[in-house]
């Protein structure tokens, strides 16, 4: 019996009570979403509920009355071997052994689908992240967000939503006049400019466009007039650079649906309009010359200055663009992963969405911290290539893409991480990527040995034989998987995957340890063999499920 078995045979022992006027309630009241969940000590039993605390005030009872009525229903359920109230009304749950090793047999035939979810079904999520400016190699910032967004993408598709993976490219503003300049200056032999860029990777880049110039017959770039000059390697140079980003990030395992360039907005007269519309509803107001919004009408600190003083429009008039034009396009939620410099972004995008006629809850801004690099118990500070930062390419050559992906998946976005490249470029159980890969590669074994012995699922299973104590504890993980993926995507959590594999990947080596799926010695194969290869190969499908919703490769062999 899965979880969700459990919880539905609970809602119908609620309803069917409502009916026989053992609560005094609506069906309405019992809610859709019922959940179970293990008790923080297994001896208490293998599931428990709190759905008594949550009903009873509307029953007009307290919450131990409704349990002791709700238990009295629950102990004739098939499947159901005890039920007791414990506490001010929790509701711990027994499965009878052959049902609770039934759960074996429901993931392996689930498959692919166990612990898929439907709680942002027909909703369009635009989730927005790295958008690291064209100006140079993604560097360790990014890449955490390019392992998280990507995470998170993948859970909220899995519950049903229809993502949009964008990528806001920042082409507009001074820091690409600087990046065109630095190009130029290192062509041209002169010095930085200031606010430039350096770093081996300028000299690339600035090769690239001389190399592509003499190919496709252009003149020379440095006999063009200074400005003509810079802003040919403007236009090629961000081309190339922006290209070896979204290369970088291929090689990663990410891919974007959209690349929205920040100058179409402006080109586009949508900044200009979004302005006009926010003037005419009062939203924007005009003080010491300049423009502001009535941010603090939306929760805001402070109003924000549009239309600066000079007449030019500030950074947010993109924003305020940007997010209407993510409506436009279909999204419900948008999504936005910025680093850790931007919390005062969180109450100004609400704002600007609140201004524009949204509800706030458009608008959702995770706020992600630093990362460290660590080698040899040192910071690794300096880039072979970007000079002044760690990039992609540095942690990938370093540690392996899978590797990287989960170590940066891992952790809460907003904790600061030191990544040890020691650590993760060691084949030990101290290696959490390691751990949890070679406990699928070891699950996969198994079942090749079992093909060896002629052991097969299809020739027998009998779920009441799983009654070893590490059955249990390995059932009782199992089962939590659903609700694992439900709270990773309900909390924008996705390191609660990470560490949901890293007990799975414990208590299966513990079950390993102790318990056999081929017979030993002239010992003959029986049910017990089959049935517990169900139960490896259940282990081996969440592997696989949970390692994909962090874009982690599940290797057959370690």
């Amino acid at each position: 019996m899965t979880p969700e078995e459990l919880a539905a045979q609970i809602r119908t022992a609620l309803l069917e009570g409502i009916d026989d006027s053992d609560f005094q309630l609506s069906p309405f009241d019992v809610p859709q979403d019922l959940r179970v969940e293990r008790p923080r000590q297994r001896e208490h039993g293998d599931w428990a509920t709190n759905i008594a605390m949550q009903l009873a005030k509307k029953a007009g009872t307290n919450p131990r009355e409704f349990a002791d009525t709700l238990v009295e229903r629950l102990v004739d359920v098939d499947g159901i071997a005890s039920a007791e109230v414990a506490g001010p009304g929790f509701i711990n749950i027994r499965l009878a052994a052959g049902a609770a090793g039934e759960l074996a047999r429901g993931i392996v035939q689930y498959g692919n689908d166990y612990g898929r979810g439907e709680s942002l079904t027909g909703k369009t999520v635009n989730i927005e992240f790295v958008s690291a400016n064209p100006t140079g190699p993604i560097h360790l910032g990014g890449t955490r967000w390019a392992a998280v967004g990507d995470s998170l993408a993948r859970l909220m598709e899995f519950h049903g939503a229809h993502v949009v993976r964008e990528y806001y490219f920042n082409d507009h503003g001074s820091q690409i006049d600087n990046f065109a300049a630095s190009l130029y200056a290192v062509v041209a032999g002169e010095e930085t400019p200031e606010n430039g860029y350096g770093g081996q990777y300028i000299q690339d880049i600035a090769n690239e466009v001389m190399v592509e110039a003499m190919e496709n017959g252009d003149k020379d770039p440095l006999e063009l007039p200074r400005d003509e000059a810079i802003e040919f390697f403007r236009l090629r140079g961000v081309r190339l650079m922006f290209n070896e980003i979204k290369q970088s990030l291929a090689d990663f395992g990410v891919e974007f649906d959209v690349f929205f360039h920040e100058d179409s907005l402006h080109e586009s007269g949508k900044v200009d309009r979004a302005l006009k519309e926010l003037k005419n509803s009062g939203a924007l107001y005009e003080s010491e010359g300049a423009w502001w919004l009535r941010s603090t009408e939306h929760g805001d600190d402070k109003d924000r200055v549009v239309i600066k003083s000079d007449g030019n429009a500030a950074y947010i008039a993109g924003d305020i663009a940007y997010i209407r034009d993510k409506a436009e396009r279909g999204a419900d939620l948008c999504v936005y992963l910025l680093g850790a410099d931007h919390h005062g972004y969180i109450a100004r995008l609400k704002a600007a969405a609140a201004a524009l006629g949204y509800a706030p809850e458009i608008v959702e801004v995770i706020i992600g911290q630093l990362v460290n690099l660590v080698k040899d118990g040192a910071p690794v500070r300096m880039s072979k290539r970007a000079g002044n930062v760690v990039t992609m390419e540095d942690l990938v050559d370093a540690v392996g893409v899978d590797a990287a992906r989960y170590s940066l998946a891992r952790s809460s976005a907003d904790s600061t991480i030191d990544i040890d490249l020691d650590l993760l470029s060691s084949a030990t159980n101290a290696n959490p990527v390691f751990y949890v890969q070679y406990a699928h590669a070891r699950a996969f074994s198994v079942a090749r040995n079992a093909a060896e012995y002629g052991i097969r699922r299809d020739d027998g299973f009998d779920a009441s034989l799983l009654e070893h104590e590490w059955e249990s504890k390995l059932l009782g993980v199992l089962g939590e998987f659903p609700r694992v993926v439900t709270q990773a995507v309900e909390f924008r959590e996705q390191h609660r995957v990470a560490r949901y594999l890293e007990e799975l990947a414990s208590v299966y080596h513990g079950w390993y340890d102790r318990t056999r799926v081929t017979p030993q010695g002239e010992e003959e194969v029986t049910d017990l063999h089959r049935t517990r290869l169900w139960l490896n190969d259940a282990v081996r499908q969440v592997f696989v499920n949970g390692l994909r919703l962090l874009g982690v490769s599940a290797p057959e062999r370690m």
